[in-house]
């Protein structure tokens, strides 16, 4: 996640102030007294609450933080709070020895290590600037992120003082969006510009938040939802507070960035899409592949081994063709799939009751593969804001004691476009066993320290893991319907074609008709979600790789245990050793993984 942006992508992760909180307040002599892994411990806690005080998202969904402490994530003061924040960090690490810790505490040291020197680097070589200035993103950047959190999505709004805390933090996000062009000007002074279709698409997702009444916003949202416990009046001094601040600051503030980025930013924005073209593009674009892959893997090599997935997978898929005996080629097929009403829903009622019937399934299967269930259901809602303008959606988790539900925020716009053929890998990847399980189970399991349970930033090992659920699905009993088994190599396929679209746009010079005509022959996507797709990887260079990276070294990873192990391999003892741990850097997952396997691959412990 590059500067200004990790923020801004970051799962949303409510509930992950509770325990942290906690060992914050406890005294540095006693924690020395008791011994290296309090210290560990207290300096975790401590960091992370440093994290979420500055944290404009975290904030909407954590009690008492206040939105008046807010700093800017694009102003100066919140770079050179954030660079002293991790030089404390990492002297912490050094008075602390690794060699007293336990296991566990030993690899939340290593992780630690890892995150606090890679902040240090991104500020200290100057990328961290470089990304406040080039801050636009239509996927995630917080003109829809920040709507979507003040609708009440993963933080239901309860007392008079919640929707107080409401107020102010409208009030901040109106000034964040004023302060946003002055970022965006210094970055045309020094010729770090972004493209044009990033200035588009983000104007298309103003002009959709313009185009609505005060009441219809989602900062209106916990308005229309507002407990009866608060009395009649308050509740009316409330809405006209909260009309008051939308039409008076948030949308006059969306309209002012509107005139800056359609007069001015525009108008100097580069044509071309990729990396490549910008200012100091290579280096920005390397360090991305290594941020979110937590590899050393260059754009050439992932260019290449995204060309042979492509490959492979497109020979599996024409072996599904030929079996359903379809008249025509692979891209008849794709047609068929796109456009045929057969394979869509027409009522969003009728695709969630799909989701629950999948889910079902899923669940008979999981003792086969799986030792452990988390507390926290799985629920699929409507994307709360936007959805004409944005992408497939998005899973938040729940409450980190597993007593709400972990959540797929599903854009019900345009269903001609949500093929049902996909519906039961969307399950895997998202819910279970993928993102839903793993993060639940992680936040659930108390024994670990909170950096630990909440980290979601190692991009290729949490969409690695969500990939790998994906190939598990006939393990669980899925994929019995040919065109469900189409729809998951299609998904795959997605995934390797991302490998080839992400370093052709920023390595290789590619033209963003070139990346669309190479998705549009390799896939059944819509055309309208081939370009968001496309414009996401432009906005977010180097995201979309980790995906199948972390799944192949997660393939490579299973077949290396069940080889060495032989009778003595338990796919379940496996699995725990890849979950029970939380969100790791792929080389420090590796070198877990090894040590499982030389111990024989005992249960977990």
């Amino acid at each position: 996640m590059n500067g200004a942006q990790s923020w801004s992508r970051r799962r949303l992760l409510a509930g992950a102030s509770l325990a942290g909180a906690a060992l914050a307040g406890a005294l540095p002599g006693r924690a020395a007294e008791a011994g290296a892994g309090a210290a560990l411990r207290v300096l975790l806690a401590e960091s992370a609450q440093a994290e979420r005080s500055t944290d404009p998202l975290d904030a909407v969904r954590a009690k008492g933080v206040d939105a008046s402490r807010f700093t800017d994530p694009l102003s100066d003061a919140y770079r050179d709070q954030r660079l002293a924040a991790k030089r404390r960090d990492a002297a912490g690490l050094q008075r602390i020895r690794r060699s007293d810790l336990t296991e566990v505490d030993q690899l939340a040291y290593d992780v630690f290590l890892y995150r606090t020197e890679a902040a240090i680097e991104e500020i200290t070589s100057g990328l961290f600037d470089i990304g406040r200035m080039t801050h636009l993103d239509p996927s995630f950047g917080l003109q829809v992120t920040f709507p979507d959190a003040a609708s009440g999505a993963g933080a239901p709004f309860r007392t008079a003082e919640d929707y107080a805390a409401g107020l102010e933090r409208m009030r901040w996000f109106a000034g964040y969006l004023h302060n946003a062009m002055g970022q965006s000007a210094e970055g045309l002074r020094r010729g770090y510009v972004q493209p044009r279709i990033i200035v588009r698409n983000v104007l298309a997702e103003v002009d959709a938040m313009l185009a609505l009444a005060p009441e219809a916003t989602p900062f209106y949202k916990p308005v229309l939802d507002m407990p009866a416990s608060i009395p009649p009046a308050e509740r009316e001094g409330l809405a006209r507070a909260y009309r008051r601040v939308i039409s008076e600051a948030v949308l006059p503030g969306y309209a002012e960035w509107k005139r800056y980025l359609s007069e001015v930013y525009l108008p100097a924005a580069r044509e071309a899409p990729g990396l490549w073209a910008q200012k100091d593009g290579a280096r920005i674009y390397a360090a991305a592949l290594a941020r979110h892959t937590t590899t050393r893997l260059t754009a050439e090599e992932i260019h290449t081994t995204g060309l042979a997935e492509v490959s492979r997978i497109r020979s599996e898929m024409e072996e599904v063709r030929r079996d359903l005996r379809f008249d025509g080629d692979l891209q008849a097929f794709f047609a068929h799939v796109r456009t045929d009403p057969h394979f869509y829903f027409t009522r969003p009622e009728d695709l969630l009751a799909r989701f629950a019937s999948i889910l079902e399934r899923i669940w008979l299967g999981m003792p086969r593969l799986f030792n452990r269930r988390p507390k926290a259901p799985f629920e699929v809602r409507a994307l709360p804001a936007l959805g004409e303008t944005r992408g497939t959606g998005y899973y938040a988790l729940g409450p980190a004691d597993g007593s709400g539900p972990g959540v797929l925020y599903f854009n019900m716009s345009m269903l001609n476009t949500r093929p049902i053929p996909t519906l039961e890998t969307l399950t895997l990847h998202e819910g279970v066993p993928g993102h839903h399980f793993q993060g639940s189970l992680a936040q659930e399991n108390t024994r670990l320290p909170d950096m630990l349970r909440f980290s979601a930033d190692f991009t290729a090992y949490v969409e690695g893991w969500g990939l790998y659920s994906e190939s598990l699905g006939k393990e669980l009993g899925l994929f019995t319907d040919p065109y469900q088994w189409f729809g998951h190599l299609d998904f795959e396929m997605l995934r390797a074609v991302r490998l080839v679209v992400d370093t052709g746009l920023h390595a290789q010079g590619w033209s963003r008709d070139r990346a669309i005509g190479y998705m549009t022959d390799n896939t059944s996507m819509a055309a309208r979600d081939i370009a968001v797709e496309i414009d996401r990887y432009i906005a977010d260079p180097g995201q979309a790789t980790a995906y199948k990276v972390g799944e192949l070294r997660l393939q490579a990873l299973r077949r290396r245990a069940t080889e060495r192990l032989g009778a003595r391999f338990d796919i379940r003892r496996f699995h725990d050793q890849v979950l029970m741990t939380g969100a790791l850097p792929l080389d420090l997952l590796e070198a877990r993984i090894d040590r499982w396997i030389a111990a024989g691959g005992p249960a977990f412990a």
